[in-house]
């Protein structure tokens, strides 16, 4: 080979500085050659254009070190990217310190984005081949300036430049989506990657994991992680955490527990990341003592618990309402020098306002700034929260208003807050003085902002301005979202749909424009949601206009949304309610056919409205219907349970039913509450009894809307003595009945004519469950209790 003309010139004629030739000597690898070449490269890049050209005979003398000396004390940003994009065409001459040194380039000079892009032209005119590498780390430098719309522009551009992405560069752009949470363009990416067979590395998987576990998407991220197993590529400590954190986050906190376990056997110790999640995990589905036990176990292994489990604890501790235990562990986090920060003062702050001491708060709030923690909005609004739950609305405001004196400015949540305060105290008015308010400080109502105050309007009796509010809420945003992607097209768009249609963009080469369009669509912006639609649903429907609440169904899913089991259950009661018996029903089958699950509380409402209409036997077969639907349960004891009640048998069909709950562990007193005052309704009281009957004898504690429908049911069919007796039951369990029913079994006993001197034994049994007689009892009983004690005094003093 014959070597450049560098390398037949004395060394002492080398051209050089004498700063080049020191900042090269502090890397031990570089010779006498490599400074030869190292000059010779900067005269090409200073002299000749193309450089390209005059660069190749010296590929074989390069090193990933001179590529980066190279581009370090290249003065002309230019020329230093253009000598880097010729560079990392092979793959021996790239190196994480050039990608690093030309994105601080990106970064830190000024237009070095646009000189990249020029440079990549004129590299592209020239022939030059441009690898995927010169466009992953552009993605970066956008990723990192927050500009995520131009890293997705800059992919979508490859193709211009005839570059195919590698696994790499893949990997930058699902980061970037995944972060956005435009989640269905990141698997159309990824389905894509696959196609154009580029087989995922670890990091594919830990980045597309990570952001379906952080959309709430478990189950979908739970089949990648097996996806990924399938192809070979066994799990680390980070996809571990990844997975352990989302099962947290969905509540599935033993399967968490199984897959640390699962992590432990293969072989992967976890680290004080994975240990946290779980500890938050189980303290927040309220299992604190539980979380306790496992702390233990993780001590064992070497944890030791720092700011991040404390907090946890605390917050569990909080929420399960042991506020003294709360406050001593926050001690005890004191004690061993475990200091606390912002978030931590928070969750305090939350826990004594929820607690009901507020005043321990406002102290908090003072101690943490003496300490030097300055309290962020977070901390000021559970303050403000803990004073608009106790009524101090007046004092809730100041704070607001102090706040927004300081930096630390009242957010949407704050107002939202403030608004929810004064609904719930009935001062509507004052509330939506504070929305206008908000509005003219320039801090835009949220979705939840909205909601309040809607709630609030609608509870208020005042549906039209509820209304208008919703309207606005939609006008003030851009243009509908679902117009603009199903083009005109009247139908809405489901996820499928929408996936099918971010595919066909993205194959299209329009992968900007889907961007463009999921971003909006996660981000979301004041687009009433399903909360919103159900609001006003049950307003409507509570104000009798069944048809209004019908229509807002239809209209949320032309819009593209989906109803949910609490949307069905307000329209199903609303038709209830209505007297159109057929339309609930006709709703409760099209939920079915829809894939939604009817849940407990659907059934119940449906039950109710049956036995209203004297319809026992139809609410009966309803909750052999649920049952049949859940698992444990037995059709031939389910069938034999309908076979009896069919027969007439009402005490042996519940007899059936309260077996199979209590071997299941599954009992709720609910339906027979249900069954039993339907009975009464319908006048079947003797079957009523039985149920009653049944239930004590299983120590079961009948409840009082049970207990006063058979009262009236059996002073209705003279049955006094069972009506004392059911009485005598309430006093028995310290039940306190309301007046009307204790006056009608006392008139109902003194009007008999056998029974009265029941209503004075009565009345000495009430008077030691310290009854206020004087206030219970009415003026028709009063006087007939006086009328017979008279009588009886007569027949007293009378001579024998």
């Amino acid at each position: 080979m014959k070597l450049p003309s560098l390398f037949v010139r004395p060394i002492s004629r080398l051209p050089c500085k004498t700063s080049k030739f020191h900042s090269l000597s502090s890397c031990s690898s570089f010779s006498l050659l490599d400074f030869s070449i190292s000059n010779e490269i900067r005269s090409i890049l200073d002299t000749v254009n193309p450089m390209e050209p005059a660069l190749e005979p010296l590929l074989p003398f390069l090193s990933p070190d001179i590529v980066t000396s190279i581009i370090q004390e290249q003065p002309n940003p230019q020329l230093g990217f253009r000598f880097f994009i010729w560079a990392i065409q092979r793959k021996r001459l790239r190196s994480s310190a050039s990608d690093k040194l030309v994105l601080d380039m990106l970064l830190r000079k000024d237009n070095a984005f646009d000189i990249y892009w020029q440079t990549l032209e004129e590299v592209k005119k020239c022939g030059v081949i441009i690898v995927s590498d010169v466009f992953k780390i552009l993605i970066w430098g956008y990723s990192k300036m927050d500009l995520d719309e131009k890293a997705v522009e800059c992919f979508g551009k490859m193709k211009d430049f005839d570059c195919e992405p590698d696994v790499f560069t893949y990997n930058a752009i699902l980061y970037v989506m995944t972060c956005k949470k435009v989640l269905l363009l990141a698997l159309a990416v990824y389905n894509k990657m696959l196609k154009s067979n580029y087989k995922p590395n670890r990091a594919t998987y830990s980045i597309l994991i990570d952001g379906l576990c952080k959309n709430g998407k478990i189950e979908d991220a739970l089949k990648m992680f097996d996806e990924m197993a399938l192809t070979g590529i066994e799990p680390n400590r980070c996809i571990y955490t990844i997975v352990i954190s989302g099962l947290c986050r969905a509540d599935r906190v033993d399967d968490a527990c199984r897959l640390l376990v699962k992590m432990k056997e293969s072989g992967c110790s976890p680290d004080f990341v994975a240990y946290n999640a779980l500890l938050n995990g189980f303290c927040e589905v309220g299992r604190v003592d539980e979380t306790f036990a496992l702390l233990r176990s993780f001590q064992e292994d070497g944890f030791v618990l720092g700011l991040r489990g404390y907090s946890s604890f605390i917050n569990g501790l909080f929420k399960a309402r042991r506020y003294k235990e709360a406050y001593e562990w926050y001690t005890k986090m004191s004690e061993d020098n475990v200091k606390p920060d912002v978030v931590l003062y928070a969750i305090m702050l939350r826990g004594l306002s929820e607690a009901g001491k507020v005043d321990d708060a406002m102290k908090m709030l003072t101690e943490m700034t003496e300490r030097g923690v300055v309290p962020d909005t977070y901390c000021y609004n559970a303050v403000i929260k803990g004073l608009c739950d106790i009524g101090l609305l007046d004092q809730a405001r100041t704070l607001q208003l102090e706040i927004s004196s300081q930096d630390c400015f009242p957010s949407a949540c704050t107002y939202t807050i403030l608004i929810s305060g004064m609904c719930r105290n009935g001062l509507v008015g004052e509330a939506q003085q504070v929305f206008n308010e908000m509005e003219k400080l320039g801090c835009m109502p949220s979705v939840v902002t909205f909601n309040a105050l809607i709630n609030g309007l609608s509870k208020a009796g005042q549906l039209e301005k509820a209304h208008l509010l919703f309207y606005k809420m939609e006008i003030g945003r851009n243009p509908s979202l679902f117009l603009r992607l199903s083009h005109g097209s009247p139908g809405a768009l489901d996820s499928s749909s929408l996936q099918t249609m971010v595919e066909k963009f993205y194959e299209s080469g329009m992968i900007l424009k889907s961007y463009r369009i999921l971003k909006q669509l996660a981000e979301g912006g004041n687009v009433p949601d399903i909360f919103t639609y159900n609001i006003l649903i049950n307003g409507f429907c509570k104000a009798g206009n069944i048809n209004g609440a019908f229509k807002l169904f239809k209209e949320l899913q032309l819009k593209g949304l989906s109803p949910n089991s609490v949307t069905y259950g307000i329209l199903i009661n609303g038709f209830q309610m209505a007297r159109r018996e057929e339309d609930a029903f006709r709703i409760f089958d099209q939920m079915e056919k829809n894939g939604y699950k009817p849940n407990v509380a659907i059934y119940r409402s449906l039950m109710t409205w049956s036995c209203r209409r004297r319809k026992v036997s139809l609410a009966f077969n309803l909750w052999l219907n649920y049952l049949s639907s859940l698992p444990g349960r037995q059709d031939t004891d389910i069938k034999e349970i309908e076979k009896h009640f069919a027969e007439g048998d009402v005490g042996k069909a519940v007899q059936g039913l309260l077996e199979m709950d209590f071997k299941l562990n599954n009992f709720s007193l609910a339906p027979y509450t249900i069954w039993l005052i339907g009975l009464c309704q319908a006048g079947r009281v003797e079957e009523a009894v039985k149920i009653f009957s049944i239930l004590e004898e299983r120590k079961v504690i009948v409840s009082p809307p049970s207990c006063v429908w058979l009262i009236v049911g059996l002073c209705k069919e003279g049955n006094l003595d069972l009506a004392v007796d059911v009485f005598l039951y309430t006093l028995e369990k310290g039940f306190k009945l309301k007046p009307r029913v204790c006056n009608y079994l006392f008139k109902s006993l003194l009007r008999s004519k056998d029974k009265t001197m029941h209503a004075f034994d009565l009345l000495d049994k009430m008077n030691s469950q310290r009854y206020d007689l004087d206030a219970y009892l009415d003026q028709t009983t009063k006087s007939l209790l006086y009328r017979h004690r008279h009588t009886c005094e007569i027949e007293i003093a009378a001579p024998g």
